[in-house]
């Protein structure tokens, strides 16, 4: 063979491969699928910021802060010697009911952070004031599921509220320990409209801090006050709105917040009274989990 024609033969078989490279997949994996980073919404701009660019540097802050801090690692030092939680440790074996959110004035509301698809670019509004007496806390608002015009956005159309992480000395994150219960009970007033209440724990790795338990709150309307009981083998475990397929009970040693969610696309205005949110035990639930736990490599 001729050096010209195996030249044009050599240029033929290049000019082949680059038309079909473009339609080969990458065997290279994005970034996002192997770490998953922090989710930003849809029309948000991304910050170009360094960590030590979002710290405020205030020498008033930090002194206040450090005072409060000793404050509170003083308050767990002298707790340990009382009991759990600052309890005798006897009322703590033989507690059966606890109260652990009870709206009784202004201060109760600070406890608590309201959101709605507003954020978004949505139209929705949520509110949380006290009710008749300072007895109880009130949530209204208006739900509108019309996403925002944004190219981006395909649903919208919640409002949440949802309780503050506690914090302990020097920002640690302080749990609430339901080991000893197995009911959440709620004492509310709707108008209706079915709620969902989620429930955060603390978990293992970084990407898992978006799972949550959940499950729904059947209101009935009305002017009479309803209590709800719901197991704690009830709740299923999700990620941002999507149902996991492996399933397993709620870690109760470790919980840190829980939230109330509407999002059932009827437009309008809503309206949610809370008297208290507490856990109890419940003797006659004897069951430990009310969903199928598949193993990816079951015993043998």
């Amino acid at each position: 063979m001729s050096l010209p024609k195996l030249t044009r033969l050599l240029a033929g078989a290049q000019r082949h491969q680059r038309l079909l490279l473009p339609s080969v997949t990458p065997l290279s994996v994005s970034r996002r699928a192997v770490i998953q980073g922090e989710y930003r919404r849809p029309g948000k701009a991304k910050e170009h910021k360094y960590p030590w660019q979002r710290i405020n540097f205030d020498l008033n802050k930090g002194l206040e802060g450090i005072r409060k801090n000793f404050l509170l690692l003083k308050k767990e030092f002298f707790d340990r010697w009382v009991g759990p939680e600052g309890k005798p440790i006897i009322e703590h074996m033989l507690e059966l009911n606890r109260v652990v959110w009870e709206f009784r004035g202004p201060e109760s509301l600070e406890q608590w952070a309201l959101s709605c698809d507003r954020e978004i670019g949505g139209e929705s509004e949520v509110h949380l004031k006290m009710g008749r007496n300072n007895s109880t806390c009130f949530l209204h608002g208006t739900l509108v599921s019309t996403p925002p015009k944004d190219g981006e956005t395909r649903y919208s159309g919640y409002c949440t509220m949802r309780s503050k992480q506690q914090l302990a000395s020097f920002d640690r994150k302080k749990h609430f320990d339901w080991s000893s219960f197995n009911t959440l009970h709620l004492r509310v007033r709707g108008d209706g409209r079915p709620w969902m209440i989620n429930i955060a724990t603390e978990t293992y790795f970084s990407h898992q801090r978006d799972d949550i338990y959940s499950y729904f709150l059947y209101t009935r309307g009305g002017p009479y006050w309803q209590d709800v009981k719901i197991p704690f083998s009830k709740f299923f475990l999700t990620h941002r709105g999507r149902i996991h397929d492996s399933q397993h009970p709620i870690w109760l040693d470790k919980v840190n917040t829980i939230g109330l969610t509407l999002g059932d696309k009827a437009d309008g205005q809503f309206q949610l009274e809370i008297d208290f949110i507490g856990v109890c035990k419940d003797n006659a639930h004897t069951e430990d989990f009310a969903y199928e736990s598949y193993k990816r490599n079951p015993e043998v």
